[in-house]
């Protein structure tokens, strides 16, 4: 086949199908990857409360078992993958437009990608950082633990996230306060394009109180966010760790949960449960707060 012909085919894809891609692109930024987002930072802004808020959480969360990781990627990371990866083909082939768009409409195209960027490197890092992308055993203590990730346990888990943020502090509260800052800008000012590409505000006025609600949006899950990143910041892990063997102890005891290694750091319990059964390749195994 002639090269020029298959170069053609290929790039021809997104020029037949872009209408659809931009649209899918536009949704799975809000719908579920955005929406996950607030409900994550809202969970982690729990720790605010007390160590056994949070941690009441994330029991709440693994409630889920078998099912997490089913949800995990089917709603979360392929969603994110494709928002991420369809997002660089956009920012590789456009532009900002001064000759048609005002100076505010560009700085906001502009900081939109630039957000995007630095938000797509710091949720890449950010899970692995925290559970390390995968979960099996040769991995985790092979690669991951080795290079500062997979550092968060679900039965620890005002404790792990606590340790993770202040073992690098102040550089890696600086890092997360960041990519919080991007992640949030991106999804704000992605609400108001979201509304532009479909046709819901189309009005200048329409537009004018669509840009106040996202800045009141964006402002509001700013302080949740960091909020909750202060709350890890400040939190001794040592006295979370009492209060989070208490609870696991206390479910134990009433069958809530079953003896699960991988999600604890606890050593006596590591110890008296070494031989529960495992799905070490399982992303539940230590799964998201």
């Amino acid at each position: 086949m002639n090269p020029a012909v298959s170069e053609a085919s290929s790039s021809s894809f997104f020029a037949r199908n872009e209408f659809l891609l931009r649209r899918l692109h536009s949704l799975t930024g809000l719908v579920p990857v955005g929406a996950y987002m607030c409900v994550h930072l809202l969970t982690n802004a729990r720790i605010l409360d007390s160590v056994g808020a949070f941690q009441s959480s994330v029991y709440m969360i693994h409630s889920l078992g078998r099912v997490l990781p089913v949800i995990e990627w089917g709603f979360i990371f392929l969603p994110l993958l494709f928002h991420a990866i369809f997002g660089f083909l956009i920012i590789n082939g456009s532009r900002a437009n001064q000759s048609t768009y005002n100076y505010s409409a560009n700085w906001r195209y502009t900081l939109q990608r630039a957000s995007g960027m630095i938000a797509a490197v710091f949720i890449f890092y950010h899970v692995f950082h925290m559970h390390g992308w995968f979960h099996a055993d040769w991995y985790l203590h092979s690669v991951a633990e080795p290079l500062g990730g997979a550092q968060f346990r679900a039965y620890n888990a005002g404790s792990t996230a606590a340790e993770a943020i202040q073992r690098g502090a102040p550089l890696m509260a600086i890092f997360y306060a960041v990519g919080i800052l991007a992640c949030v800008f991106h999804l704000a000012n992605g609400i108001w394009t979201f509304g532009i590409t479909w046709g819901i505000w189309v009005t200048p006025a329409a537009q004018r109180w669509a840009t106040v609600a996202a800045l009141v949006f964006g402002l509001g899950l700013s302080a949740v966010g960091l909020g909750a990143l202060g709350g890890f910041a400040t939190t001794d892990p040592k006295k979370a760790a009492e209060v989070e063997k208490t609870m696991y102890e206390a479910k134990l005891k009433s069958g809530e949960i079953e003896a699960n290694p991988h999600k604890i750091t606890t050593p006596k319990a590591a110890t008296e449960h070494a031989a529960a059964p495992q799905s070490a390749a399982s992303p539940a195994a230590a799964g998201h707060p």
